[in-house]
């Protein structure tokens, strides 16, 4: 694969981290930071069957990609509204994980927020864009999940809940 300069367009002699010869500007891949809601119902939580590649069949949890200059809270919101049709409040934040998203061909790093999240307002309507299927799963012994992130996350936000955090 050939690199190009994201300003000046110059080939590079890497992949990023790298300076562009011709113009000086010094590429960095940074993770792409994301934003999820791990919704509580006793000892279950919802997840969603993703309708779409990368990973479409697998469990899911609802979140996306934040948008440029949004705060992940909002983003983490947001993303529930779209995805579930419900108005969530967060709650308590289980942690950042790093992980991987294969986009357009290109294998990113992503940086996965999690919250700890409660429906507050509407029903609950998944979209059939996002989800064939949805289901309250055990927290405590949960299905491999769509992202390797979300392994980490739910042994996490269920440690948090058993402590009473």
């Amino acid at each position: 694969m050939t690199y190009h300069c994201h300003r000046c367009g110059a080939p590079l002699a890497s992949a990023p981290p790298v300076e562009c010869p011709a113009c000086g500007y010094a590429m960095f891949l940074n993770a792409r930071p994301t934003a999820s809601v791990i919704i509580v119902d006793g000892d279950r939580f919802l997840a969603l069957m993703r309708a779409r590649e990368p990973n479409a069949g697998r469990w899911d949890l609802p979140g996306g990609f934040c948008d440029g200059w949004e705060l992940p809270r909002d983003a983490a919101v947001r993303e529930a509204r779209e995805e579930l049709g419900v108005a969530v409040r967060l709650d308590q934040f289980v942690g950042m994980y790093l992980g991987e998203y294969q986009f357009q061909g290109e294998l990113l790093p992503v940086l996965d927020m999690f919250w700890l999240a409660t429906i507050v307002d509407g029903q609950l309507r998944p979209d059939p864009s996002e989800a064939t299927d949805h289901g309250w799963l055990p927290l405590r012994d949960p299905p491999s999940m769509a992202f390797s992130t979300m392994d980490s996350a739910l042994p996490d936000a269920a440690a948090m809940l058993v402590r009473g955090h």
